[in-house]
């Protein structure tokens, strides 16, 4: 690898390090031709409490720079010499986006987040005076898998080579042998299927997978003393898989999955499914089981909405408990009827999801809440740190290429604090998982909001209320 091209990641990393700390960075243009360097570089990172501090010493001809994120304040790094390998123009990346369907409002998200991402890189890019930029195509899968791979055979045959999202597990999974077979590159910033857990493709996922959410909601429920549980959960891969973890972990517990519903996706009524469901909950009660020991565990996008529209018309509905899964948390869906945000706010549903680590993410959620006038899900800010991993990416490898792009990015990781925390990657290319938030929907003066109800620590496996 080239040395200055190091030297830029470098910079990048550590900017990205500093961005949220509220410390300022001043990247003087290059303008010198290429040189090669002898690099020697020496990195340690410390983590305190929950905030990263790195020291970065770079060595470069006798020259020694060194860097630590918590002690300076304004930081001026001169590059000395581009190698950008021949990168110039509009560098073309793509997103495939749910902006219609189940998932369309996490997809309007997404879309300002990478937006405002792709915005800053280039910002970014025209200081140290690069002479190329990226350029985002987005196009809407419509939360449909057959959408997803149509638009990203028009990715194709537009020469993109990398591309964040699609948000579904069904939609990855559609797309994932076409993406492979032509090399291109997928960062996923939502699809947690344990099914799609491969090592070797070109898909990368930056969020972890449900073998960490499906020991939530059994962990919650038995916190709150429950019994017995019935999952309805959509007829997808993503749906099928977290059900089966719940499952799974909800007998370590103790709790009986005494019955379940699968239901399709994106239907327009639900009234038969919910008629079954009132009936099962009902049969469990006539049996003596108090209503308040049974718990629903939904596993839906945005089809919740249409689901609870027929709930909310059996008492028995009313009495049980609800739980969520990171389709439902922060689901604008909910709050915009009336009668749904009532008895979502009556009953609760609490709903996990992998949340960021730090306090990173704040200025990227308030942006996008500017933008779209709510609170995004978390997965916006995977959106917003995939734009920057691979803009890193290009600057040290040099090319605009799947393979290379995707044989860097672990390394680029390793010098990566982004918007949503840390990235670290197991061999299958997933998210390990850190924590999550269990958020439900509360009714406040200014309207509804979500709110934390308990944390999950990966780590300890443990689920502490709030």
């Amino acid at each position: 690898m080239r040395g200055v091209s190091r030297i830029i990641a470098v910079v990048l990393a550590v900017l990205m390090l500093i961005i949220g700390i509220g410390v300022g960075v001043v990247i003087t243009p290059y303008a010198t031709p290429p040189t090669t360097k002898t690099i020697t570089e020496t990195k340690t990172v410390t983590v305190s409490g929950k905030t990263p501090v790195e020291t970065v010493t770079v060595t470069v001809a006798g020259e020694t720079k060194t860097v630590t994120s918590t002690v300076v304040s304004t930081m001026t790094i001169t590059a000395p010499g581009a190698a950008e390998g021949g990168l110039s123009g509009e560098i073309p990346i793509g997103a495939l986006l749910p902006l219609s369907g189940p998932l369309g409002k996490f997809g309007e998200n997404d879309k300002v987040a990478i937006e405002l991402a792709v915005a800053d890189v280039n910002a970014f890019l025209e200081k140290i005076g690069a002479n190329w930029r990226l350029k985002v195509y987005i196009e809407d899968t419509e939360t449909k898998a057959e959408v997803a791979l149509e638009k990203l055979i028009t990715f194709q045959a537009k020469g993109i080579k990398v591309v964040i999202g699609p948000m579904g597990s069904h939609e990855l999974l559609k797309v994932k042998e076409f993406a492979d077979s032509n090399k291109i590159l997928i960062i996923s910033q939502s699809s947690t299927s344990p099914k799609l857990s491969l090592p070797d493709d070109y898909i990368y996922r930056f969020v972890p997978t449900d073998i960490y959410q499906g020991k939530i909601a059994p962990a919650y429920a038995k916190a709150i003393g429950i019994t017995h549980m019935i999952l309805v959960y959509l007829a997808n891969p993503w749906g099928d898989g977290l059900a089966a973890e719940i499952k799974e972990n909800a007998k370590k517990h103790g709790i009986g999955v005494v019955d379940e519903l699968r239901i399709p996706e994106g239907a327009p009524d639900y009234s038969a499914e919910v008629a079954s469901l009132a009936a099962k909950v009902n049969k469990l009660v006539n049996k003596g089981i108090p209503p308040e020991k049974i718990m629903v565990v939904l596993i839906t996008y945005g089809e919740a909405s249409t689901f609870f529209h027929s709930a909310r018309e059996y008492d028995i509905l009313w009495k049980v408990k609800w739980f969520g899964s990171d389709g439902t948390a922060y689901l604008y869906d909910l709050q915009e009827d009336p009668s749904v945000a009532e008895f979502v706010t009556r009953v609760g549903l609490p709903s996990p999801i992998a949340a960021p680590i730090g306090d990173n993410y704040k200025e990227v959620m308030k942006r996008i809440k500017e933008e779209v006038g709510r609170t995004p899900e978390p997965y916006a800010y995977n959106s917003y740190d995939a734009v920057w991993v691979i803009a890193l990416s290009l600057l040290m490898t040099g090319r605009y290429d799947g393979e290379a792009i995707r044989s860097v990015i672990p390394e680029v990781l390793k010098i990566y604090y982004g918007v949503s925390g840390y990235i670290k990657l197991d061999e299958n290319g997933d998210r390990v998982a850190e924590q999550y938030w269990t958020v439900t929907l509360t009714k406040t003066a200014e309207g509804y909001e979500w709110k934390p109800v308990a944390i999950y620590d990966c780590k300890a496996d443990k689920v502490e209320l709030l």
